[in-house]
């Protein structure tokens, strides 16, 4: 599955973005994808980037990678972070690790479903026991082979030094809210914080605060990127799915939702305060130079990732991550295809469209005023 064209370096006619990247476990290599093709067309370069557990690793290997070999750099270094991933035990949850079926007549291509462990007895099975128990209890020496693997595939120093600017989320356990590292503060720690589960690792403390997964915050933080660059488009790199067909009925499902829903609730609201920013500078009612009038772009696959459930996130069978890591340099190439070009010009998201159910009535800004 190595890359079979030739990567183009970026010239000076390449378009300033910036990068908000989800987590959602092993559906991060589905971002991976994504990457591999944005840096292998070369027409953007990365100005910032801001990520959430799985979303904060792609971007810190992205960023060191760049930071010691360019493109070519990057798009090696992602491989290798997800090469060393693959078939890892417990490397997104306390699953352990458990080998995926193959489809009919030993094929090596098993359906969607199969990657699924919550339809598997055994892993409910699982799942039920390790629910009695917290990591302190389950894993008093702390072992966590994704640190490890982080370690090995993270210049700490290229990171923070490297010409991409890495913004990433942690949620304060004391207070509940989105702590964002970033230049010195970006540390291996602080990207173990970003992904820690408190049912599946051991709350991580940065000078003396305990940190839990940043998705409870900020799936990314968007205003991050607000403050903290000078490009004003952004591009979302959207895993987790925004609506959910059905009434979830079994205990699996009912906690899939909760969690796709608590998931995506922070990245809902800033989406929702950008709209009204928005609006506000189109109708001249604010001063322009002290508001970004940022552009907003989005990649996803929610078809073509809706098999794959929300426990499929803790499966790292390397069949698992090159499929999804095909699907999101497809969707990527889709995007460059039909929306590139539109970068530094206008939004090719619409923000009310996608994420804030446009069945809702628009409120007019003025109260009293008919809309």
């Amino acid at each position: 599955m190595a890359p079979t064209s030739r990567p183009r370096a970026p010239d000076k006619s390449s378009r300033p973005l910036d990068l908000a990247l989800q987590g959602g476990g092993s559906h991060g290599a589905f971002t991976w994808g994504v990457l591999d093709a944005l840096l292998e067309d070369g027409s953007m370069r990365f100005d910032g980037v801001s990520g959430t557990s799985a979303g904060a690793m792609n971007a810190a290997v992205l960023a060191s990678g760049y930071a010691q070999g360019g493109a070519e750099g990057a798009r090696q270094a992602l491989r290798a972070f997800w090469q060393a991933v693959s078939g890892v035990p417990a490397c997104f949850g306390m699953m352990g690790e458990a080998v995926t079926p193959t489809g009919p007549a030993g094929s090596t291509a098993p359906p969607a479903w199969a990657y699924n462990r919550s339809a598997w007895p055994a892993a409910l099975a699982w799942d039920a026991w390790l629910r009695l128990w917290s990591p302190y209890q389950l894993n008093p020496f702390n072992l966590d082979p994704l640190r490890d693997i982080v370690r090995q595939h993270v210049d700490e120093d290229a990171m923070r030094r490297g010409p991409i600017k890495v913004f990433v989320t942690a949620t304060s356990v004391r207070t509940g809210q989105p702590r964002v590292f970033s230049d010195g503060d970006l540390s291996i720690e602080a990207l173990m914080a970003s992904a820690c589960l408190p049912r599946s690792a051991q709350t991580i403390v940065i000078d003396g605060e305990p940190f839990w997964d940043g998705g409870f915050s900020g799936n990314p933080a968007l205003w991050p990127l607000v403050y903290g660059t000078q490009t004003d488009d952004v591009l979302l790199v959207q895993i987790n799915p925004r609506e959910h067909d059905g009434i979830p009925k079994t205990a699996a499902e009912i906690d899939d939702r909760i969690n796709e829903i608590t998931f995506n609730a922070s990245l809902v609201a800033e989406l929702r305060a950008i709209s009204f920013v928005q609006r506000l500078l189109q109708d001249r009612r604010v001063d322009p130079t002290h508001y970004k009038a940022m552009r907003l772009h989005r990649v996803a696959d929610e078809a073509g990732l809706a098999p794959f459930g929300a426990s499929s996130k803790l499966n790292t069978d390397w069949r698992l991550l090159t499929t999804l890591f095909e699907l999101g340099r497809a969707a990527a190439q889709r995007w460059l295809k039909d929306c590139a070009k539109r970068v530094g010009q206008e939004s090719t998201l619409d923000i009310g469209e996608v994420f804030l159910a446009n069945r809702v009535q628009k409120l007019p800004l003025d109260r009293g005023q008919a809309s």
